[in-house]
């Protein structure tokens, strides 16, 4: 199984901003080409998933049934374009629970790539943080940081570590993926 992890909030969405989050389905935006990436990496062969912290319910900022309503935004979206998700993973506990789940903690790619029977170091991890960039190391993946988020080029001196690939965005990292195979 060719396998891509994809993060949300700042790859797949408009990034909220720090310790802001997406409340709503309404406010749940897509980026520009991040639904016809997503196609194209599914009509490619890949098989999507999503790994995204969403500490805001685990806080009280918003429930569970609207992180499953902004889901499902999502998903319906994602399937008209043409795309399709594998599988949807959240962590909704906050960092003082110290779980194996949170990222940069590599629990959920590892759970998935248990439940899909696939290895993680032929997997991709998309993400617009350098927790991201941790995440996929820790469970093996190859790395590629997107700048549509959170992160900044101009902000590489600080990074804890570096990602195996660097793109503006998802549509041109999964142009990189399909063309890599």
């Amino acid at each position: 199984m060719k396998a891509v992890f994809l993060d949300r909030d700042g790859v797949i969405n408009k990034y909220p901003g720090d310790k802001l989050y997406i409340t709503s389905a309404k406010k749940f935006r897509f980026l520009p080409k991040a639904k016809e990436a997503i196609a194209k990496l599914y009509k490619s062969g890949y098989s999507l998933f999503v790994a995204s912290n969403q500490a805001g319910v685990g806080r009280g900022i918003y429930s569970q049934e609207t992180l499953d309503a902004i889901t499902v935004k999502m998903l319906k979206e994602i399937d008209k374009s043409g795309g399709r998700l594998t599988g949807v993973y959240y962590c909704i506990h906050t960092k003082e629970t110290k779980c194996s789940c949170r990222k940069p903690a590599p629990g959920m790619l590892k759970k998935c790539a248990k439940e899909f029977k696939f290895k993680l170091k032929d997997a991709y991890f998309v993400g617009d943080t350098i927790r991201d960039v941790i995440t996929a190391k820790r469970a093996g993946c190859k790395s590629i940081l997107v700048l549509s988020g959170k992160e900044k080029l101009s902000n590489k001196s600080n990074w804890e570590a570096n990602p195996d690939f660097v793109f503006s965005n998802l549509k041109k990292a999964a142009d990189f993926i399909i063309k890599r195979g």
